[in-house]
């Protein structure tokens, strides 16, 4: 198997609902499946290149707006703990609560705020290109 097919077949384990042994108790529960964003948006077509995988996690204090920023690869996530707020410069909103996923939106302008009294953590996955960037700040002046 060539690797792009390789790391992009641990991807679809991850995402893609699996058929439990109920004797074992395992349960399988698909979170998200879509071809669109948040808001709407197509998703758009994986960039060429050699693939990389980034999984973060990341928390976020109450209170605590992150800054402006885009996604130039496809990305999604479940948010574990706390609630978060994801707002895009035309003001589409979602509102998200613990154990909520969320396909997240791509070259659009946008920022999360933990709108809760807890912290929010939410675990991300990225698929990419080498050495490619998976988030860009927007500069001071635009």
């Amino acid at each position: 198997m060539k690797p792009r097919l390789a790391v992009w077949g641990v991807v679809l384990c991850l995402v893609l609902p699996v058929r439990a042994e109920e004797s074992a108790g395992i349960t399988s529960v698909q979170l998200a499946k879509s071809s669109a964003s948040w808001n709407g948006a197509p998703l758009p077509s994986y960039p060429a290149g050699a693939p990389e995988i980034t999984i973060m996690r990341i928390t976020i204090p109450p209170g605590v707006a992150l800054p402006m920023h885009q996604h130039p690869v496809i990305n999604a996530g479940v948010l574990l703990s706390g609630e978060l707020t994801v707002v895009t410069e035309r003001n589409d909103t979602l509102q998200l609560k613990a154990g909520d996923p969320i396909i997240e939106v791509v070259d659009t302008w946008h920022f999360g705020r933990n709108t809760g009294t807890n912290a929010a953590e939410i675990l991300i996955v990225y698929a990419g290109t080498t050495n490619a960037p998976v988030t860009v700040k927007r500069s001071p002046r635009g």
